[in-house]
Protein backbone atom coordinates (compact mmCIF):
# COMPACT_ATOMS: atom_id res chain seq x y z
CA UNK A 1 0.00 0.00 0.00
CA UNK A 2 1.77 3.05 -1.24
CA UNK A 3 1.86 6.20 1.35
CA UNK A 4 -1.01 7.99 -0.33
CA UNK A 5 -3.36 5.31 -0.07
CA UNK A 6 -2.36 4.25 3.89
CA UNK A 7 -3.26 8.34 4.64
CA UNK A 8 -6.86 7.81 2.82
CA UNK A 9 -7.49 4.72 5.13
CA UNK A 10 -6.50 6.71 8.36
CA UNK A 11 -8.86 9.32 6.51
CA UNK A 12 -11.80 7.08 6.02
CA UNK A 13 -11.59 5.53 9.53
CA UNK A 14 -11.08 8.49 11.11
CA UNK A 15 -14.66 9.78 8.89
CA UNK A 16 -16.38 6.78 10.51
CA UNK A 17 -15.18 7.37 13.92
CA UNK A 18 -16.34 11.41 13.21
CA UNK A 19 -19.83 9.78 12.55
CA UNK A 20 -20.31 8.50 16.17
CA UNK A 21 -18.07 10.91 17.71
CA UNK A 22 -15.74 8.79 18.55
CA UNK A 23 -12.22 10.89 19.03
CA UNK A 24 -10.25 7.88 20.94
CA UNK A 25 -7.29 6.84 19.10
CA UNK A 26 -7.43 3.33 20.46
CA UNK A 27 -10.28 3.07 18.56
CA UNK A 28 -8.37 4.14 15.52
CA UNK A 29 -5.48 1.37 16.50
CA UNK A 30 -8.20 -1.32 16.86
CA UNK A 31 -9.70 -0.88 13.29
CA UNK A 32 -6.33 -0.73 12.05
CA UNK A 33 -4.57 -3.67 13.81
CA UNK A 34 -1.38 -4.52 12.82
CA UNK A 35 -1.12 -2.05 9.77
CA UNK A 36 -1.30 0.68 12.66
CA UNK A 37 1.68 3.00 12.27
CA UNK A 38 2.17 6.72 13.58
CA UNK A 39 4.15 7.92 10.70
CA UNK A 40 1.13 8.59 8.77
CA UNK A 41 -1.01 10.29 11.67
CA UNK A 42 2.31 12.35 11.85
CA UNK A 43 2.47 13.65 8.35
CA UNK A 44 -1.25 14.26 8.01
CA UNK A 45 -0.82 16.29 11.68
CA UNK A 46 1.30 18.22 9.45
CA UNK A 47 -0.69 18.39 6.70
CA UNK A 48 -3.14 20.26 8.81
CA UNK A 49 -5.39 17.16 8.07
CA UNK A 50 -6.13 16.05 11.75
CA UNK A 51 -5.90 17.32 14.96
CA UNK A 52 -4.29 15.60 17.60
CA UNK A 53 -3.99 15.92 21.68
CA UNK A 54 -1.54 13.04 22.97
CA UNK A 55 -2.06 13.92 26.50
CA UNK A 56 -5.71 12.67 26.32
CA UNK A 57 -4.75 10.54 23.46
CA UNK A 58 -7.79 12.08 21.28
CA UNK A 59 -7.26 12.45 17.23
CA UNK A 60 -10.01 13.67 14.80
CA UNK A 61 -10.32 14.89 11.39
CA UNK A 62 -9.63 18.68 11.14
CA UNK A 63 -12.06 21.09 9.39
CA UNK A 64 -10.08 20.48 6.02
CA UNK A 65 -9.76 16.82 6.50
CA UNK A 66 -13.61 16.29 6.92
CA UNK A 67 -14.09 18.35 3.94
CA UNK A 68 -11.65 16.03 1.67
CA UNK A 69 -12.82 13.45 3.81
CA UNK A 70 -16.16 13.73 2.57
CA UNK A 71 -15.63 13.11 -0.65
CA UNK A 72 -13.59 10.08 -0.15
CA UNK A 73 -16.56 8.49 1.49
CA UNK A 74 -19.58 9.82 -0.77
CA UNK A 75 -16.96 8.76 -3.68
CA UNK A 76 -16.59 4.99 -1.98
CA UNK A 77 -20.32 4.50 -0.90
CA UNK A 78 -21.58 5.37 -4.17
CA UNK A 79 -19.16 3.11 -5.90
CA UNK A 80 -20.52 0.27 -3.03
CA UNK A 81 -24.22 1.36 -4.18
CA UNK A 82 -23.65 1.25 -8.23
CA UNK A 83 -21.58 -2.14 -8.01
CA UNK A 84 -24.26 -3.72 -5.76
CA UNK A 85 -27.38 -2.75 -7.19
CA UNK A 86 -26.61 -2.29 -10.90
CA UNK A 87 -23.31 -4.54 -11.62
CA UNK A 88 -22.97 -6.87 -8.54
CA UNK A 89 -19.54 -8.95 -7.89
CA UNK A 90 -17.50 -7.37 -4.99
CA UNK A 91 -18.39 -4.03 -3.73
CA UNK A 92 -16.56 -4.02 -1.17
CA UNK A 93 -13.24 -4.27 -3.57
CA UNK A 94 -14.52 -2.68 -6.67
CA UNK A 95 -15.54 0.69 -4.76
CA UNK A 96 -11.89 0.81 -3.10
CA UNK A 97 -10.51 1.54 -6.95
CA UNK A 98 -13.71 3.44 -7.72
CA UNK A 99 -12.95 6.19 -4.80
CA UNK A 100 -9.28 6.77 -6.37
CA UNK A 101 -10.75 7.85 -9.65
CA UNK A 102 -13.72 9.46 -9.80
CA UNK A 103 -14.68 13.02 -9.76
CA UNK A 104 -17.00 14.76 -8.49
CA UNK A 105 -19.25 15.06 -11.74
CA UNK A 106 -19.06 11.44 -12.13
CA UNK A 107 -19.65 10.84 -8.48
CA UNK A 108 -22.94 13.21 -8.74
CA UNK A 109 -23.75 11.59 -12.44
CA UNK A 110 -23.84 7.89 -11.03
CA UNK A 111 -25.67 9.04 -8.21
CA UNK A 112 -28.27 10.47 -9.95
CA UNK A 113 -28.63 7.53 -12.13
CA UNK A 114 -28.86 5.42 -9.31
CA UNK A 115 -31.65 7.84 -7.56
CA UNK A 116 -30.09 10.00 -5.16
CA UNK A 117 -29.23 6.36 -2.73
CA UNK A 118 -29.35 8.00 0.74
CA UNK A 119 -27.22 4.82 2.63
CA UNK A 120 -24.66 2.19 0.84
CA UNK A 121 -24.99 -1.34 1.39
CA UNK A 122 -24.29 -0.87 4.96
CA UNK A 123 -27.01 1.00 5.69
CA UNK A 124 -24.42 3.88 6.36
CA UNK A 125 -25.62 7.40 5.15
CA UNK A 126 -24.15 8.60 2.04
CA UNK A 127 -22.69 12.32 1.94
CA UNK A 128 -25.06 14.73 0.17
CA UNK A 129 -23.71 16.26 -3.04
CA UNK A 130 -24.70 19.26 -5.22
CA UNK A 131 -26.93 16.65 -7.35
CA UNK A 132 -29.45 15.56 -4.35
CA UNK A 133 -29.83 18.74 -2.70
CA UNK A 134 -30.55 20.50 -5.86
CA UNK A 135 -33.21 17.13 -6.67
CA UNK A 136 -34.52 16.22 -3.17
CA UNK A 137 -38.03 16.48 -4.12
CA UNK A 138 -37.89 14.82 -6.96
CA UNK A 139 -35.58 11.59 -5.28
CA UNK A 140 -38.03 11.35 -2.36
CA UNK A 141 -41.31 11.58 -4.98
CA UNK A 142 -39.72 9.17 -6.96
CA UNK A 143 -38.42 5.94 -4.71
CA UNK A 144 -41.21 4.54 -1.99
CA UNK A 145 -40.84 1.70 0.23
CA UNK A 146 -42.46 -1.41 -0.21
CA UNK A 147 -44.62 -0.83 3.10
CA UNK A 148 -45.80 2.24 1.33
CA UNK A 149 -47.48 -0.25 -1.35
CA UNK A 150 -51.33 -1.72 -1.21
CA UNK A 151 -51.94 -5.29 -1.78
CA UNK A 152 -52.73 -6.10 -5.31
CA UNK A 153 -50.05 -3.54 -6.73
CA UNK A 154 -46.74 -4.22 -8.98
CA UNK A 155 -43.82 -1.99 -8.86
CA UNK A 156 -40.25 -2.75 -10.21
CA UNK A 157 -37.38 -2.98 -7.31
CA UNK A 158 -35.11 0.16 -7.44
CA UNK A 159 -32.63 -0.57 -4.98
CA UNK A 160 -32.59 -2.99 -1.26
CA UNK A 161 -30.81 -0.86 1.67
CA UNK A 162 -29.26 -3.17 4.24
CA UNK A 163 -29.59 -2.03 8.27
CA UNK A 164 -27.92 -4.70 9.68
CA UNK A 165 -24.53 -6.76 8.08
CA UNK A 166 -26.93 -9.69 8.04
CA UNK A 167 -28.87 -8.54 5.68
CA UNK A 168 -26.15 -8.01 3.02
CA UNK A 169 -27.15 -11.13 0.88
CA UNK A 170 -31.04 -10.76 1.10
CA UNK A 171 -30.96 -9.99 -3.27
CA UNK A 172 -29.09 -12.69 -3.73
CA UNK A 173 -31.13 -15.10 -1.19
CA UNK A 174 -34.50 -14.18 -2.09
CA UNK A 175 -34.20 -13.28 -5.71
CA UNK A 176 -35.24 -9.34 -4.95
CA UNK A 177 -33.10 -7.32 -7.73
CA UNK A 178 -33.05 -4.17 -9.07
CA UNK A 179 -35.41 -3.96 -11.93
CA UNK A 180 -37.34 -7.30 -11.58
CA UNK A 181 -41.19 -6.75 -10.86
CA UNK A 182 -42.64 -7.78 -7.47
CA UNK A 183 -46.27 -7.75 -6.50
CA UNK A 184 -47.60 -7.34 -3.00
CA UNK A 185 -50.01 -10.14 -1.97
CA UNK A 186 -50.67 -9.10 1.93
CA UNK A 187 -49.23 -7.09 4.91
CA UNK A 188 -50.27 -8.82 7.61
CA UNK A 189 -49.05 -11.07 9.53
CA UNK A 190 -46.26 -10.57 7.40
CA UNK A 191 -45.64 -9.04 4.20
CA UNK A 192 -46.00 -11.74 1.25
CA UNK A 193 -44.62 -11.13 -1.94
CA UNK A 194 -44.42 -12.63 -5.60
CA UNK A 195 -40.84 -11.78 -6.97
CA UNK A 196 -39.29 -13.66 -9.75
CA UNK A 197 -42.26 -16.84 -9.63
CA UNK A 198 -41.67 -17.30 -6.45
CA UNK A 199 -43.92 -16.38 -2.80
CA UNK A 200 -41.45 -14.68 -0.09
CA UNK A 201 -42.75 -13.87 3.41
CA UNK A 202 -40.74 -10.79 5.17
CA UNK A 203 -41.00 -9.42 8.17
CA UNK A 204 -41.72 -5.87 8.31
CA UNK A 205 -38.09 -4.44 8.62
CA UNK A 206 -36.77 -6.16 5.61
CA UNK A 207 -39.67 -5.04 3.62
CA UNK A 208 -39.19 -1.51 4.46
CA UNK A 209 -35.59 -1.79 3.27
CA UNK A 210 -36.86 -2.94 -0.31
CA UNK A 211 -37.29 0.47 -2.59
CA UNK A 212 -39.21 0.43 -5.32
CA UNK A 213 -40.07 3.03 -8.10
CA UNK A 214 -42.59 4.57 -7.37
CA UNK A 215 -43.72 5.20 -10.99
CA UNK A 216 -43.89 1.62 -11.89
CA UNK A 217 -47.00 0.76 -9.58
CA UNK A 218 -49.32 -0.50 -11.46
CA UNK A 219 -52.87 -2.58 -10.65
CA UNK A 220 -55.43 -1.79 -7.52
CA UNK A 221 -55.78 -3.05 -4.38
CA UNK A 222 -56.87 -6.46 -4.52
CA UNK A 223 -57.83 -9.21 -1.96
CA UNK A 224 -54.99 -11.53 -0.51
CA UNK A 225 -54.20 -14.22 -2.90
CA UNK A 226 -52.36 -16.46 -0.74
CA UNK A 227 -49.36 -18.78 -2.55
CA UNK A 228 -50.60 -22.31 -3.36
CA UNK A 229 -50.84 -25.53 -1.26
CA UNK A 230 -47.42 -26.43 -1.42
CA UNK A 231 -45.80 -23.15 -2.22
CA UNK A 232 -43.14 -22.41 -0.26
CA UNK A 233 -42.77 -19.07 1.77
CA UNK A 234 -38.77 -17.59 1.98
CA UNK A 235 -38.37 -15.14 4.37
CA UNK A 236 -35.37 -15.67 5.49
CA UNK A 237 -32.30 -13.90 7.34
CA UNK A 238 -28.50 -14.45 6.25
CA UNK A 239 -25.26 -14.99 7.75
CA UNK A 240 -22.66 -12.56 5.56
CA UNK A 241 -19.76 -14.21 5.71
CA UNK A 242 -16.80 -11.51 7.08
CA UNK A 243 -15.06 -9.57 4.57
CA UNK A 244 -11.62 -8.82 4.49
CA UNK A 245 -11.63 -4.65 3.38
CA UNK A 246 -13.41 -2.61 5.98
CA UNK A 247 -16.53 -1.13 5.40
CA UNK A 248 -16.26 2.87 4.64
Amino acid sequence: MSGKDLKEEYIEILWNMFEVDDKDINSLKKKLGDDFSDEPLKQLEEEGTIIRNREQGRVELSESGRVFARKLIRAHRIGERLIHDVLGGDFEVGACELEHIMNIGLVDSICTLLGHPRECPHGKPIPEGDCCRSAETIAYSSVISLTEMEVGQTAKVAYVCSVRDQQLHIIDSLQIKPGVSITLHQKRPSYVIKCEGAHIALDEEVASNIRLWKDTCAGQPSRVIPPQRGGRHRGRFFRGKGRKHRPR
